[in-house]
């Protein structure tokens, strides 16, 4: 303490403070304080292969010396975690990325948790990718399989970086399941009695007037099959959506147009 104070007071002499520093010495007890939690953070990446630890868990070389590691990890990440002083901030930043170079990652720890257990696993695998991991498969609390299933489903969600780190395991997106054939195939039914009502109404609006310049309001009667009561189409609205969405008519349905326009 005594020559923290001469070193601040400018009163001690180099030879001393050279000493001091072959011994260790930390001139300031918050870098004291940076370098026994650094000590915490080897030892836990060590230990885990991460350091990305849950939010609630404790660690330390014995039972009696155990720190809230979770906190302390989530605390640095925050924004200033590092403290205001940038050259401080900028030092202590590569020292934690030389513990782990994802300390500081820009998804959840608790994404980068699992990942990394998995990455572990994989390396024991041919090829390096992950064995089949079923749902219900847990590790220190975490339900790998659930979480690999996750993310599967959820792929377009993660970033390009996430994408490529579990497709390196072996992983691939979720196949979406295509819609039933017969709700397909009923839904079809319905707008193609539909498209060709408004057709066979098109026809007839353009045999009485002579052209298909039809304005918007436009409500058209017309009689289906011989039935003796009029079916009224929105004509108007029926042209301006067809031309607007032009690009997503079936090959049938442009084929029925061209015939009339």
């Amino acid at each position: 303490m005594s020559q923290r104070r001469a070193a601040r007071a400018g009163d001690l002499d180099a030879w001393r403070r050279e000493l001091l520093d072959e011994d260790g010495m930390v001139w300031e007890p918050g870098e004291e304080a940076w370098e026994a939690k650094l000590a915490l953070f080897r030892s836990y990446r060590r230990a885990h292969g991460h350091l990305a630890p849950r939010q609630d868990a404790l660690w330390g070389e014995t039972d009696t010396d155990t720190q809230p590691i979770g906190q302390q990890v989530a605390n640095i990440r925050r924004k200033n975690g590092l403290g205001k002083n940038p050259k401080r901030a900028e030092t202590r930043a590569a020292q934690l990325t030389a513990i782990d170079p994802d300390w500081d990652c820009p998804w959840p720890l608790d994404w980068q948790r699992q990942y990394r257990i998995l990455a572990q696993l994989a390396e024991d695998e041919p090829g390096g990718h992950l064995p089949h991991i079923a749902p219900g498969v847990l590790f220190e609390g975490d339900d790998l399989g659930q979480w690999l299933q996750q993310q599967a489903n959820n792929w377009t969600g993660l970033s390009n970086e996430q994408q490529q780190r579990l497709t390196a395991l072996g992983m691939t997106p979720a196949e979406r399941p295509a819609p039933a054939a017969h709700s397909g195939q009923k839904a079809a039914g319905k707008l193609s009695a539909a498209f060709h009502r408004s057709v066979a109404a098109l026809a007839q609006y353009i045999a009485r007037e002579g052209h298909h310049r039809i304005p918007r309001g436009h409500i058209e009667e017309i009689t289906i099959n011989g039935h003796d009561t009029a079916v009224s189409v929105r004509l108007g609205v029926f042209m301006s959506n067809t031309k607007s969405r032009r690009d997503k008519l079936t090959e049938p349905q442009r084929a029925a147009l061209a015939e009339r326009v």
